[in-house]
């Protein structure tokens, strides 16, 4: 497979990888807590993680009630694994550091439940496709 855009690729003792996610989740019931200070303490929380956690985060914006993450990780590392460290640490350290979201969310659980994930990488599905189905014919 020829990879025309190598500058994205990631190279590791054994492996060579661009492995990038966009993750999106949102605020319980809804609610429009992620604004001013406690948008930026987020984002904030959010990149360390991200350094101690060994992944990269390349990209992420909040729009008041949810959540857009564009990150990129080892193949070692699981989609769910990210988003739950990402989800659970920082509910836990912004209900410390502002401890009214509490009563604002009634409860202890900052996010919903559900989160979509989905793979991002510089080429498309069908040329991957068509790459496997050629090799074949190479053969």
């Amino acid at each position: 497979m020829n990879f025309k855009n190598t500058k994205n690729l990631i190279h590791d003792r054994s492996v060579v990888h661009n492995m990038g996610y966009h993750i999106v989740w949102s605020v319980k019931y809804r609610k429009k807590v992620l604004v001013g200070e406690i948008e930026t303490s987020f984002k904030e929380i959010l990149k360390e993680v991200a350094q101690k956690k060994d992944f990269i985060i390349k990209e992420i914006e909040c729009d008041h009630d949810h959540v857009h993450v564009f990150v990129s990780a080892k193949p070692k590392i699981s989609p769910s694994y990210l988003y739950k460290m990402m989800k659970g640490i920082s509910a836990r350290k912004l209900f410390v550091k502002y401890p009214e979201l509490k009563k604002k969310l009634w409860g202890d659980k900052l996010w919903n439940p559900s989160t979509y994930v989905e793979t991002i990488g510089h080429i498309s599905e069908e040329t991957v496709r068509k790459y496997i189905q050629d090799q074949k014919v190479k053969s």
